[in-house]
C-alpha cells in the first residue's frame, strides 16, 4: 500500500533502524543522512519516512511531506556550510534516469563546481 514501509526497501530499512546510517537530520516526517557512495565532498540524501518510489508519486499523495523533504534539504545544505555558496537538488525518477533505489529521496550535493547540463 502506497505510504507503508516496505519490507525490502533499504531506505525503509533505515527510517525503521533496521539498517545503519550516517544521519545528520531527523524530523518527525524525514531522515537526511550521508550516501555511502558520495558524488561530491557533500553528498547527503533526504527521504520521507513514508514510502513512495518516487519524488512525483509522493508529491501527488502528500504534497506537505514533498514540502518538508524540500525543506529539510534547505536545512541539511544550511547544516554543511553550503547554503551561502552553492549546491545542487537531485531527484532521480526511474531507472533509466538513475534512481537505484525506489523510495522517494532528495540528493543535497555540494562542495564542487557542478556542469550543466549535467552527464
Amino acid at each position: 500500500m502506497a505510504g507503508e514501509p516496505q519490507a525490502d526497501c533499504l531506505f525503509c530499512k533505515i527510517v525503521a533502524g533496521n539498517i545503519p546510517a550516517t544521519v545528520v537530520r531527523e524530523t518527525d516526517t524525514t531522515v537526511a543522512f550521508r550516501d555511502i557512495n558520495p558524488q561530491a565532498p557533500t553528498h547527503v540524501l533526504v527521504i520521507p519516512k513514508v514510502h513512495y518510489p518516487d519524488a512525483a508519486s509522493l508529491a501527488a499523495a502528500e504534497p506537505g511531506i514533498a514540502a518538508d523533504v524540500l525543506t529539510e534539504a534547505g536545512r541539511v545544505a544550511v547544516d554543511e556550510g553550503l547554503a551561502d555558496h552553492a549546491y545542487r537538488l537531485v531527484f532521480n525518477t526511474g531507472a533509466r534516469a538513475g534512481q537505484v533505489v525506489f523510495h522517494a529521496h532528495a540528493h543535497v550535493l555540494g562542495g564542487r563546481g557542478f556542469e550543466w547540463p549535467p552527464g
